[in-house]
């Protein structure tokens, strides 16, 4: 009886090594991949989590504004609640910040009155600069509404102030000699009307 011949697994387990060394690769690779997708996700999670919660330069501001003008009504003599404030109440805030203005506005009897650049100091008042009541009243005028104030109501939107800072403007541009008049915008040019194809007779 012929002995049966002996198998060489050697081959076998060449081949059983190979697979299972693959098997380990795909295995780190995967858990490679996956590891990186995790920490790229976190990374946009937390790059864009503080932007959505942290408020914007205007939002600060406007804060700001209102807890400005909110100190005032309480130091009103006597003291002033929002409800009844008006419009010159608004005018009374406006002109108190004056005090703290950065910006030279000459008297007419100043030797630089209408001189964008004044040569040599002078002792003409310091006021706020029309451009900075301007946008103060747009965001105290926005605040109100966003704490519950009627639009109607609202007296940062009134007449008076409107009057007055169109007042300020006016009469800024005319000591400082410079122009408050927006930029009109350039329309594009317009392309001429397209002709009708010629008719053949």
């Amino acid at each position: 009886m012929d002995s049966v011949p002996e198998m060489d697994t050697s081959n076998a387990d060449s081949t059983s090594i190979n697979i299972n060394i693959n098997t380990m690769a795909v295995s780190t690779t995967t858990n490679n991949l996956n590891n990186s997708i995790a920490a790229a996700a976190a990374a946009a999670s937390s790059s864009s989590s503080p932007s959505s919660s942290t408020p914007s330069r205007y939002e600060n501001q406007k804060r700001r504004d209102w807890n400005t003008f909110g100190q005032y009504l309480r130091n009103h003599r006597p003291p002033l609640s929002l409800s009844r404030c008006s419009g010159a109440h608004v005018l009374e805030f406006l002109r108190y910040l004056d005090q703290f203005g950065k910006t030279k506005v000459h008297t007419q009897m100043c030797p630089f009155f209408g001189h964008p650049n004044p040569p040599a100091p002078c002792p003409c008042p310091l006021r706020q600069a029309w451009g900075s009541l301007d946008a103060l009243i747009g965001r105290l005028r926005a605040a109100f509404e966003e704490h519950g104030g009627k639009p109607e109501a609202n007296p940062f939107g009134a007449r008076a102030v409107r009057l007055y800072l169109r007042e300020v403007r006016d009469s800024q541009a005319k000591a400082r000699g410079i122009s408050y008049e927006k930029k009109k915008r350039k329309r594009p040019p317009q392309q001429p009307p397209a002709l009708p194809p010629p008719t053949t007779s």
